[in-house]
């Protein structure tokens, strides 16, 4: 597979898994979101079907296959043969994977997403298929971290009482959220256990050789595809 992907062992040890969170072509290199999927795509025709979803901030999850891209932020896949792919820029991607079941999840976690619960309705979802959360491996990949996730004190309100353990002082007298705390600790309270969560903890900000950035170069920022699935037979 000719792409320069970050992976976790947990999951590269899964049988007929692939799964992957895409870096930068080059250091420093510039591509459009286009760019990236079809390159994505190509990589992954020998596996299965790139399926893609419009990105809205919120905390749907769909179940493949489909047609086009439907708005949603997380997906679940219940066959081999769909590869399951978010795109980010900052925001953290979620892959979960059930070995026992060939189960598969994708989910695009930014503040809203993450504030609505979205990795605790993916795995929802794994359980609606028989799977259960002690069953389920997770990988967190490349997002802002704290260090330059400056944010608006309003987000306190999103986050609610329970979400003051997210946030910490920034420099410039703004909080820091900590997105990825957030989501492990959902994916924690809806029952996966602490061995089976597994990072690439790179932040998107910092690393400029290997991670496109929203908020360290705007909207001339490109995106990278995250992917999980199972291959067809």
């Amino acid at each position: 597979m000719s792409l320069r992907t970050a992976t976790v062992p947990a999951l590269s040890a899964v049988r007929g898994l692939v799964h992957g969170f895409e870096q930068r072509v080059a250091p420093g290199a510039r591509e459009t979101s286009e760019e990236s999927r079809v390159r994505v795509g190509r990589a992954l025709r020998e596996v299965g079907r790139l399926l893609l979803l419009t990105q809205v901030h919120g905390a749907t999850v769909v179940e493949a296959p489909w047609e086009g891209a439907p708005e949603a932020d997380a997906a679940v896949a219940a066959a081999p043969g769909w590869v399951l792919g978010v795109k980010t820029a900052d925001c953290l991607p979620v892959l979960l994977v059930d070995p026992r079941r060939q189960l598969v999840a994708a989910i695009h976690a930014g503040w809203r997403g993450t504030a609505a619960g979205v990795a605790a309705r993916a795995v929802d979802a794994l359980v609606a298929h028989g799977s259960r959360p002690e069953h389920m491996v997770a990988a967190l990949g490349p997002g802002i971290g704290p260090c330059c996730y400056e944010v608006g004190e309003e987000l306190r309100a999103a986050f609610g009482p329970r979400g003051a353990a997210f946030f910490r002082p920034g420099p410039n007298g703004r909080p820091h959220l900590d997105v990825r705390a957030a989501n492990v600790r959902q994916l924690l309270e809806a029952g996966l256990l602490p061995e089976t969560i597994h990072h690439v903890a790179d932040c998107t900000r910092c690393r400029s050789d290997l991670y496109h950035s929203y908020r360290r170069d705007g909207k001339a920022a490109g995106r990278m595809v995250s992917f999980v699935g199972f291959a067809r037979a």
